[in-house]
């Protein structure tokens, strides 16, 4: 597959089709070492592209797994809190979203793409991407909790009462729960309809992919084409 050369250096940096006009016309820009100077050029998507001698990226989607840490949003944008976006060093981070959110206090495994069908696979229920956490109650967490939990919990304004959940407890407060949905600030929500609060929530995995323990909060890095390809 080809794309046009202004379009492919859009799409790989900071600038403007018009900004990336300019470049073209001061021979800034090479392909395969070699100055263009045609914005209409096609070139291949795995071209080896460079502006002043700067090897830039492929245009291929780009997906990563940042480990989160408190006191960012999962978000794009936001006027009032500092979003997990602001984390990543990448160009045209406006066309990265967030592919399964996490609250502002809530840690753990994020995965970030600009490949919006994948996202979707990996936020739609339908596809059974399950999600694993661990977490750590105020209260000590009963057998009954237990069995509710993982039987399914009618949540407040939901219709339909949470799908069978997995709940492996580690000790009195903490354990770890696998779901396989994504409903606006789930596991608080299932334990406080059975009478326990949350008091820390991390996740650790989503599907097969997990948290890389190499991570620490607020590193990231591209996923592997195996990771990738698991959802």
């Amino acid at each position: 597959m080809t794309i046009r050369l202004d379009k492919y250096l859009a799409s790989v940096t900071d600038y403007s089709r018009a900004e990336a006009k300019r470049l073209l016309k001061q021979k800034r820009v090479t392909v395969e070492g070699k100055v263009v100077t045609d914005p209409t050029a096609a070139v291949s998507e795995v071209a080896l592209v460079a502006i002043d001698g700067e090897n830039l990226r492929s245009v291929s989607n780009r997906y990563f797994m940042l480990h989160k840490p408190q006191g960012y949003i999962s978000a794009t944008k936001d006027r009032t809190h500092i979003t997990v976006l602001e984390l990543l060093e990448e160009d045209n981070i406006d066309q990265l979203h967030i592919a399964g959110r996490l609250d502002i206090d809530t840690t753990g495994l994020l995965l970030i793409s600009d490949d919006g069908v994948w996202s979707h696979r990996v936020t739609s229920p339908r596809k059974d991407c399950k999600k694993t956490y661990w977490l750590e109650t105020f209260d000590p967490i009963s057998p009954e909790q237990i069995e509710k939990i993982e039987q399914g919990i009618k949540l407040d304004s939901e219709k339909k009462p949470t799908l069978p959940a997995t709940l492996e407890l580690l000790d009195d407060h903490t354990a770890r729960l696998t779901i396989s949905e994504g409903k606006y600030h789930q596991v608080k929500r299932m334990f406080a309809a059975i009478g326990n609060h949350v008091e820390r929530l991390h996740r650790e995995r989503i599907g097969a992919i997990l948290l890389d323990q190499a991570l620490s909060e607020g590193e990231y890095r591209a996923l592997t084409v195996e990771e990738v390809a698991s959802i």
